[in-house]
């Protein structure tokens, strides 16, 4: 495994633990079987990618605004709309890295439904971590295999 990716061991074997890491009150490292305290949510995907042509999955896992809430993104409530500054930075056992921004995936504003995949096609993915999917997307260039690293960043000054 490389990038940083670790491996856990479990009664069943090698999991993929990732960190959670940035302006959070409770940063961690999480696995596959960790995600699954969070509320499952399903999305058939095709992907429309150029050089291998349409491609179609079925991925389970918790939406990303889900996990990085229950860390406590630390957003300043004396700030009007402190969140929308945030950035989350994503990346991937395989060196691809992808930015959000957290009004994309809040629900009061882009609303989209972020997944950190734990299955694809219904096979677990505890041996090579999750996935970040983004369903929206037409072309699966911001997908993410085997995640490594989520860091939430607050660091941008608000406009005044």
């Amino acid at each position: 495994m490389s990038q940083g990716l670790a491996a856990v061991g479990t009664a069943a074997g090698l999991v993929a633990e990732f960190a959670l890491a940035g302006d959070l009150t409770r940063p961690a490292r999480l696995t596959v079987p960790d995600l699954l305290a969070w509320p499952q949510h399903e999305a058939e995907v095709s992907f429309e990618c150029a050089p291998s042509g349409i491609r179609h999955h079925r991925f389970t896992g918790p939406l990303l605004h889900d996990v990085l809430a229950a860390a406590g993104p630390g957003f300043d409530p004396a700030r009007r709309k402190d969140r929308l500054r945030f950035l989350i930075a994503v990346s991937g056992t395989d060196g691809h890295h992808v930015l959000l921004s957290w009004g994309e995936i809040d629900p009061d504003f882009g609303r989209a439904p972020v997944l950190l995949a734990v299955t694809i096609d219904g096979a677990p993915l505890d041996r090579t971590g999750p996935q970040l999917v983004l369903p929206q997307d037409r072309c699966g260039a911001r997908h993410i295999s085997g995640i490594t690293a989520i860091r939430v960043d607050g660091g941008y000054p608000a406009w005044t």
